[in-house]
């Protein structure tokens, strides 16, 4: 065995109604400032509410910023930036999908280390110190609660990532009631990110996959598996979005240790120039950068079929892999996740620019496990189109 390491984030707290416990299980560490950082969504969803009160009745002044879009430019961190230093923030509180908590995380970073945004973007060049920081996810997707990893659009449209161990919060509250009101369209589509992310760490041709991650992601898969089409069809039931969560969760810890590879970095040019939703941009091109991926990974997809779908166990080895991906994208239109480029108003004419965009994700791509060229991108968005 080859030597790795594994970070992830040294306090878990899950359970349904946990966000009541807040002040409880994360008070001491925000201290007596908090700065929630958030989206207009989550105010009107009353999740706001829920955990600001919880927090001003432990005698904790908060002030709230809600204004995080999806696809958070760079702005974002400097109005929430700003906002902590008027607070005078002791702590940081993310509340939200993937978008807010990576603000939070940035927010946290610099408001208490006073390094520049744009001389951290990259791996390994964020140093700290940042602000304590509460992480509590409201969709069962991006894992960024476990992850050293924020992605913000910068520019026009291009996604750079900040990745440094220092982003990893201090808590992540996992609480399935925050994810009961999350329609079902966005359940399908973090969900199936999530399961992005278990396959491409479990596949990753990172120096760092690992024994630690390789198990996260196949426990990953198997709750995911099991509890999609659940939490799809009756969102309110807490043991089936409880499920997702953790599941988001393992797979968040396993590829932010063995990271993530060429269907993100076909996704993000599309969140970038269209504005498509994350997970959304994953299921899109996952099927057709799964089957050119194939010829290189078959093995491994063969291990993980059973785990997402058991009845594959049936089908021959040398067979299951392509089972495993056209099953993968039969799930995906049983769950209405549309399918095609198109259908999100993307025009043939611009898929040489996705391709071209899509090469600049350099430290995803070198963790594909086949070799993947600009022909090669614009191939697999031709099939996705």
């Amino acid at each position: 065995m080859s030597g790795f390491s594994f970070n992830t984030t040294p306090a878990l707290v899950s359970g349904p109604g946990s966000i009541a416990r807040l002040a409880e299980i994360a008070g001491h560490r925000l201290g007596k400032r908090v700065l929630i950082v958030t989206d207009a969504g989550i105010r009107k969803a009353g999740l706001l509410a829920r955990a600001q009160t919880v927090l001003e009745q432990a005698g904790v002044a908060v002030a709230v910023f809600d204004g995080v879009a999806a696809d958070p430019p760079e702005q974002n961190v400097h109005d929430g930036l700003a906002m902590a230093k008027q607070h005078r923030a002791t702590g940081i509180l993310g509340l939200g999908g993937g978008s807010p908590m990576d603000v939070a995380k940035l927010v946290a970073l610099v408001a208490g280390g006073g390094e520049t945004l744009g001389d951290i973007y990259g791996v390994g060049l964020a140093k700290g110190p940042r602000l304590p920081l509460v992480l509590a996810p409201t969709t069962a997707g991006t894992g960024s609660e476990v992850t050293p990893i924020a992605i913000i659009t910068t520019g026009a449209a291009e996604k750079k990532g900040v990745v440094s161990p220092v982003l990893l919060p201090d808590v992540a509250l996992l609480d399935a009631e925050l994810t009961f009101g999350l329609p079902p369209a966005v359940t399908a589509a973090t969900g199936i990110d999530a399961m992005v992310h278990a396959i491409e760490a479990f596949t990753s041709a990172s120096p760092n996959r690992n024994p630690v991650s390789c198990a996260l992601a196949r426990a990953a898969l198997r709750l995911l598996g099991a509890n999609i089409r659940r939490a799809v069809e009756h969102g309110s039931d807490p043991q089936a979005r409880g499920a997702m969560l953790l599941g988001s969760l393992l797979a968040g810890q396993a590829f932010a240790n063995s990271p993530v590879a060429a269907v993100h970095a076909l996704a993000y040019p599309l969140g970038g120039h269209y504005h498509i939703p994350h997970g959304l941009s994953n299921a899109l091109v996952l099927p057709h950068v799964l089957r050119f991926n194939l010829i290189a990974a078959e093995a491994r997809y063969a291990e993980l079929a059973i785990d997402v779908f058991p009845h594959l166990a049936d089908t021959l080895q040398g067979e299951r892999a392509s089972a495993f991906i056209e099953a993968l994208a039969a799930l995906s239109r049983t769950l209405k996740v549309p399918q095609r480029l198109r259908d999100m108003k993307i025009a043939e004419d611009a898929l040489p620019m996705l391709a071209s965009d899509a090469m600049k994700q350099t430290r995803l791509l070198v963790n594909n496990p086949r070799p993947l060229s600009e022909a090669d991108a614009l191939a697999i968005y031709k099939a996705a189109w």
